[in-house]
């Protein structure tokens, strides 16, 4: 945002511009000195930026009366407000006392992260000015509460939090569609207000967001990737992240953050509304120590939470169109094992460790370990690498430790690790000593895991580059080849995901088949969603002609040749297990057992 005044212009000819002092979204932030001589903060907003669901009836900004009827101690002061038109725009200016101070954010920016003996007792004094605005005859929700919009005021002597930057401040009256997400601070905003819904648990969600950040340097649930997708896409990545568990694995050993801070924040960011604090002086008592909470460890927590999500009822495998063989496959050599071990020891079969689907992406490797766990029933785990790795050296392996640990305890268990390659990088190659002691532990732990009841399903889409130690028998006994589905599992496909949808007598899914050779499973969903939007536009059914000028102008997500690749690692792979087979011959009767150290 470039800044519009210059110094010594005058607003209302009363506040004299100094200079900027920052900016945020849609707000310019300016230090000026009124008539008097008195230092001020002027802000100045631009108002044809703004959607029309952010004025009053009298076009005025809501935010601006809201902010009339607020007089807290730490809540920046509205002096005066009006209108000017620069360069033939016109622009809100409003004037506030002005804090001598910082932002928490520029204040992380020079110290990292900041000790919980520092900020708990700022936080707790914030919640006094959040109580306020929730507390008022027409409660206020800030909707903005992040590192930005909490100012330190410095001039008293001491760290005086001051909440600012109102301007998407709301009655909880008022529609959630007067607020538009790409003004909201996504690590530190509530999920039901991405959603258009804010209440005053919202605001103690982003109080929550904010400690967490100041803590440990991060906001919760952070993935940088996130931020470099659309907003669109940004909610749902962050949706995603926010169904696993809280993490705590960035703390240094010599800060070490207690047990009573750590529920707390386990609570106040609970995804589910009705399991956080209901007011902010609960919050404030529970950071006070005034109301213990029962410690739940991070990484209890962690396998706890990711049971309860996979284990939801589902259709299992019968929402999966086609893979018969592979269905059949994990049904033989996993599920009848679980559901009759007896029978299975009687013949003196053990569980198979584990397994390694590989293939082009959008082929559905996730998608069908996901259903393969409503499937089995029992328990599962789904562990991506942002689960497990740290920046910290040991980190990363004392987390793969951990989850087998606790599968173990918990046997017979499922983990699904997608992304291996990212988890068990080759070390051929040039490989950094952190990541070699994470591969050897993850080596160490899948050796022979099956006899801990414990049963591991890799996925990757970059086979080439997972080390080769994790794919001998003993650890990933099989190598499953995901492929793009072939003419009868898109038929399958078609069939399953039109079932429910209006569709016209033209519909051939046998022609449909025909047009998707080489389409892979992800493109054969996004044809059949495109197909539905062009019908619900125009308010007909679901044609084969909609259809022929969809596949038309879409062409496969993934070009032959680097499926043929695909096919090629997969010979290559099977003709060196067929040959490794034969050596075994020799010694009738013998498994080879692998070291969990080689």
């Amino acid at each position: 945002m470039i800044d519009t005044l210059r110094k010594g212009y005058k607003i209302a000819e009363r506040f004299e511009i100094q200079f900027p002092i920052g900016h945020c979204s849609f707000v310019q932030c300016y230090r000026a000195r009124d008539s008097s001589g008195k230092i001020v903060e002027v802000d100045l907003i631009n108002l044809a930026s703004l959607p029309s669901s952010y004025f009053d009836e009298n076009g005025k900004l809501l935010h601006i009366d809201l902010l009339k009827q607020v007089d807290h101690k730490n809540i920046q002061k509205l002096l005066d407000e009006g209108e000017i038109v620069i360069d033939k725009m016109k622009f809100a200016f409003l004037v506030y006392e002005f804090i001598s101070g910082e932002t928490f954010t520029e204040r992380l920016k020079r110290e990292g992260k900041l000790s919980h003996y520092a900020v708990v007792p700022i936080i707790i004094e914030l919640l006094e000015a959040v109580e306020y605005l929730h507390n008022r005859p027409n409660p206020i929700v800030h909707n903005r509460i992040n590192l930005d919009t909490i100012k330190l005021d410095y001039s008293s002597g001491r760290e005086k939090p001051v909440l600012t930057g109102f301007e998407l401040a709301r009655t909880i009256y008022q529609s959630g569609k007067s607020i538009s997400i790409k003004h909201l601070s996504l690590f530190h905003t509530a999920p039901e207000l991405l959603n258009g819904i804010f209440i005053p648990q919202s605001d103690l969600f982003s109080v929550a967001a904010v400690l967490y950040h100041l803590l440990f340097g991060i906001p919760p649930f952070f993935r940088e990737n996130i931020l470099n997708q659309p907003i669109n896409k940004q909610k749902e990545l962050l949706e995603l992240e926010r169904g696993r568990p809280l993490r705590f694995a960035f703390v240094d050993d010599d800060e070490l953050i207690d047990e009573q801070i750590m529920s707390v924040l386990v609570k106040a960011l609970s995804v589910e509304i009705e399991d956080r604090f209901q007011t902010a002086d609960e919050l404030s008592k529970a950071l006070k120590r005034e109301v213990p909470l029962e410690f739940v460890d991070p990484q209890e927590a962690f396998t706890r939470t990711k049971k309860q999500k996979i284990k939801k009822p589902g259709t299992g495998f019968d929402e999966v169109a086609g893979m018969e063989s592979l269905k059949q496959q994990l049904k033989e050599d996993i599920i009848d094992f679980l559901n009759d071990p007896e029978l299975y020891k009687e013949y003196g079969v053990s569980m198979l460790n584990g397994m390694l689907f590989y293939g082009p992406p959008g082929c559905g490797k996730t998608f069908i370990a996901q259903k393969f766990a409503e499937e089995v029933g029992y328990n599962f785990l789904m562990i991506r690498p942002s689960d497990l790795q740290s920046k910290y050296i040991n980190e990363t392996q004392e987390n793969i430790a951990r989850v087998f640990k606790k599968a173990g305890e918990e046997a017979p268990t499922i983990i699904f690790i997608d992304e291996l390659d990212a988890i068990v990088p080759s070390r051929e190659g040039d490989i950094h000593h952190m990541h070699a002691a994470a591969v050897n532990e993850m080596l160490a732990q899948v050796a022979n895991c099956g006899e801990r009841g414990i049963f591991v399903i890799g996925a990757t889409n970059r086979p080439d580059k997972i080390d080769p130690a994790i794919l001998r028998t003993g650890r990933l006994d099989k190598l499953i080849y995901i492929p793009p589905p072939d003419k009868k599992a898109r038929e399958a496909m078609f069939k399953l995901y039109l079932k429910d949808r209006p569709i016209d007598l033209s519909i051939d899914f046998e022609e449909l088949a025909s047009l998707t050779e080489n389409y892979v499973s992800s493109d054969i969903k996004f044809l059949i969603d495109e197909a539905s939007r062009y019908a619900l536009r125009n308010r007909t059914r679901i044609s084969m002609e909609i259809f022929r000028k969809v596949i038309s102008n879409t062409k496969p997500s993934v070009p032959v040749s680097e499926i043929r690749k695909y096919e090629d690692l997969k010979l290559k792979w099977d003709k060196e297990r067929q040959n490794l087979q034969t050596e075994n011959k020799r010694v009738l009767g013998f498994r080879p057992k692998i070291s969990r150290e080689e």
